[in-house]
């Protein structure tokens, strides 16, 4: 039976900057002169749920605010240091996919982005390598935990149900693959793909 094992990005295979783990704005004041709060009130929180569906792009929505809040700062200074620090990868997770990848398993990204950050994933960050494909919500016009995202996945694997694993820090995405007869891990922090499938197997979740 084909099977695909589909994962998150951020929280799960990305986890913050790469010295620390901590989240990507923490020196953001700091080093970049601007107040992480003016930054989610003026752009995250207007901009976002439009730009991560593909219904706004990045460069449209950003350069605007920052030219309002941050003049200082270019577009393309600001999304460098935001990639670059938001880009310590999971090398344990990383080498488990590996693993089961190599046994035949297709293994694919499942996440909310944007376009930018998605071929920075892919491309800079050297995530290809890894994976045999990437579905991400502003390709797909639907994000997590919107039954649309999930179908459009199974759609393009030509999968479904219980041949689907999701691996997802937010329950509410879990819980969404699970509506659809998917099987879903939550990941949390120090979770162990070992661990979280064999517990599967156990409880005869996964044959």
């Amino acid at each position: 039976m084909r099977r695909a094992l589909l994962v998150d990005v951020d929280g799960v295979l990305v986890r913050g900057r790469p010295g620390d783990g901590r989240p990507w704005t923490s020196e953001l004041r700091q080093d970049l002169g601007l107040d992480p709060d003016l930054l989610h009130q003026h752009f995250f929180a207007k901009h976002w749920p439009d730009i991560v569906i593909g219904r706004a792009a990045l460069e449209e929505k950003l350069a605007p605010v920052l030219a309002e809040i941050a003049p200082h700062l270019t577009y393309q200074d600001f999304t460098a240091y935001w990639f670059a620090n938001d880009a310590r990868l999971d090398v344990e997770l990383l080498a488990a996919l590996d693993l089961l990848r190599s046994s035949g398993i297709t293994i694919a990204l499942a996440t909310n982005q944007e376009h930018v950050r998605a071929r920075h994933l892919i491309g800079s960050l050297g995530l290809s390598r890894h994976i045999d494909d990437i579905f991400y919500s502003a390709a797909i016009g639907a994000r997590k935990p919107e039954p649309a995202f999930f179908r459009a996945v199974q759609d393009k694997l030509g999968l479904k149900g219980q041949a689907l694993l999701l691996l997802d820090d937010s329950f509410e995405n879990v819980e969404a693959a699970r509506r659809l007869g998917w099987q879903a891990i939550h990941w949390a922090y120090g979770s162990r793909l070992d661990r979280e499938m064999a517990r599967l197997i156990g409880a005869g979740n996964l044959r």
